[in-house]
């Protein structure tokens, strides 16, 4: 009898080791652990949204809040990611995914993304319901994407979802719950979808092997080449025309220099496995906010 294929998203409660043994020292299994959770995104995420936090008024109390829960959502999205993806990246050889190398059971990873995320909505409520409301939807957004919407074509719209909840979540909570203005939503959406295009592109043809076809791999390397960049320039368009008064040139030169950065990172996708196209869309990211920051834009 033949055993029926995993659901797509199905978190393996399983060791992949090639031996059966998965190495039990702790300090080993944290520091794989930790690798698990995407920490570089997981942080840049974490650092932009507390700087927004900042920005549009919370105290320090606050701003700790904004942080930590954002933190908690995006710890809980990446080990969701890896624990669903272990069994796809084990038939790729993926030797940057510590479950996929053997170093780390897959129900370990589960285990922590659901910690995480059961941690995530005390941590969101700090900042009243209707900010935990829309970092939550955020947050679910993203586990939707790693359980099945990176199968179709509607893989963008979870990290459109996920950016854009971001400085709602923040206005939200301020003292005095406000939406924010609707050219920071779209920009977060835009860098949402921008990022989600250059994540993909090094991993296409492994993806379109073990039946992943999100909208990326529709698409194709060569379109997305083009348009990812093109995606996260948009966003930076946004930041720099969407506040009242001239640009500047300021606002000009941080275009340049965003739209440089994202091309570049869209060449360097040849590696298998690179993370430098992603690196380089936190780099917009970075951009972006910084723009934000310093033109001194209400974001309410």
């Amino acid at each position: 009898m033949t055993s029926s294929p995993s659901p797509p998203g199905y978190l393996a409660p399983v060791s992949h080791h090639p031996s059966g043994v998965v190495p039990r020292t702790p300090p080993r299994r944290l520091a794989a652990l930790l690798r698990c959770c995407h920490p570089e995104p997981a942080l840049a995420v974490t650092v932009f949204v507390t700087a927004l936090a900042v920005a549009a008024g919370h105290r320090v109390a606050g701003a700790a809040a904004v942080g930590t829960a954002v933190l908690a959502g995006q710890l809980s999205v990446g080990w969701c990611n890896d624990a669903a993806d272990a069994r796809r990246d084990t038939v790729c050889g993926r030797t940057d995914k510590p479950v996929a190398e053997g170093r780390l059971p897959a129900r370990a990873v589960a285990v922590a993304a659901w910690t995480a995320l059961v941690l995530c909505v005390p941590l969101s409520l700090l900042s009243g319901p209707g900010a935990a409301a829309a970092h939550l939807t955020g947050v679910a957004a993203g586990w939707g994407y790693n359980m099945r919407l990176k199968h179709t074509p509607l893989s963008p719209l979870p990290y459109a979802v996920g950016f854009a909840s971001l400085p709602v979540f923040v206005t939200l909570g301020l003292p005095r719950p406000v939406w924010p203005v609707w050219w920071v939503v779209a920009a977060g959406a835009l860098l949402g979808m921008g990022a989600h295009l250059v994540n993909v592109l090094p991993d296409i043809e492994d993806d379109l092997a073990t039946g992943v076809r999100g909208l990326p791999q529709r698409l194709g390397r060569t379109a997305c080449r083009w348009l990812a960049p093109s995606v996260m320039l948009a966003a930076v368009g946004v930041v720099v025309a969407g506040p009242p008064g001239p640009a500047g040139t300021g606002g000009l030169c941080l275009a340049v220099v965003a739209g440089a950065v994202a091309v570049a990172g869209t060449a360097t996708a040849a590696g298998r496995g690179s993370r430098w196209p992603f690196r380089a869309a936190m780099v917009v990211a970075g951009l972006a906010v910084v723009r934000l920051l310093g033109s001194g834009a209400e974001l309410v």
